[in-house]
């Protein structure tokens, strides 16, 4: 008897995949190699799984990517399981501001001896928050409105206006990331000078790292848009892009007025 192997529900199961195998050697060696750093060697095997780490990124994003091409596997259950796992990530990516705002609150309400009883603490000169940080908000506030303009254009089919948009707001997001890297050489403050310090490089440098991680998601956004991979009606990796950058964009309002307007003591 010939048996049936027509899909007859609306999920989509992978196919076999290499990448979950060639993933866990190359956090393996990556482990292996920063346990050998810190033990005075051991850097090119930190090199050797960083780049096995950048291989599987780029191949399994790679297959991802021809997946929702296909129009018989990405159905609207599917999609819609893409959208809750990508709210569910950045649920998750909240969680952490969540720590290290309460480390840095925790801190600055409660003053103890350490610190003088007084915040900032002393010996730390804070950076103006209306000079570098308050130029890097009108950046992001401004790509908020770029990506969403790039968002909206897409609906109405206008490709042209929405390679320009997703470029605008790259473009926007390599400046924050370069007037960052300025703020931070020329800070008066290191890292271990603190509670002060640790708490607001930490914060600012970890949202910093998501802006990196941002960009290049438009980056990658700009290229499939270019490649005539997005309709109206079909897509979830720009949607998901979208989202994590307008994340980006609400956890720096939270960081200047806190940590750098209110945290200054002005």
């Amino acid at each position: 008897m010939v048996q049936s192997h027509k899909k007859n529900h609306p999920f989509h199961l992978v196919d076999p995949s290499p990448w979950p195998f060639v993933g866990a050697i190359a956090g393996f060696v990556s482990a292996l190699g920063l346990i050998l750093l810190m033990h005075g060697h051991g850097f090119y095997v930190l090199l050797m799984g960083a780049a096995l780490v950048l291989f599987t990124m780029a191949g399994w994003w790679r297959d991802v990517i021809k997946e929702s091409e296909d129009k018989i596997s990405y159905t609207l259950p599917v999609q819609f399981g893409l959208r809750t796992g990508m709210a569910l990530f950045i649920t998750s990516e909240v969680m952490f501001f969540v720590a290290f705002f309460w480390a840095y609150f925790n801190a600055s309400l409660f003053p103890t001896e350490p610190t003088g009883g007084i915040w900032p603490p002393k010996g730390i000169h804070p950076l103006d928050p209306f000079d570098y940080p308050y130029f890097n908000t009108l950046i992001l506030l401004l790509s908020g409105t770029t990506i969403t303009w790039a968002h909206h254009s897409l609906l109405e089919k206008h490709r042209d206006a929405v390679l320009k948009g997703i470029a605008a707001t790259v473009v926007l997001g390599l400046c924050f990331t370069g007037i960052q890297v300025y703020e931070y050489a020329h800070a008066t403050f290191g890292f271990k000078e603190g509670i002060y310090a640790s708490t607001f490089y930490m914060a600012t440098g970890f949202h910093g790292a998501h802006v990196i991680v941002g960009t290049l998601f438009l980056t990658v956004c700009w290229v499939r848009a270019r490649l005539g991979q997005f309709t109206p009606d079909r897509h979830v990796g720009f949607e998901a892009a979208a989202w994590y950058w307008h994340f980006v964009d609400v956890v720096w309002l939270f960081l200047f007025v806190s940590i750098y307007w209110w945290g200054s003591g002005l």
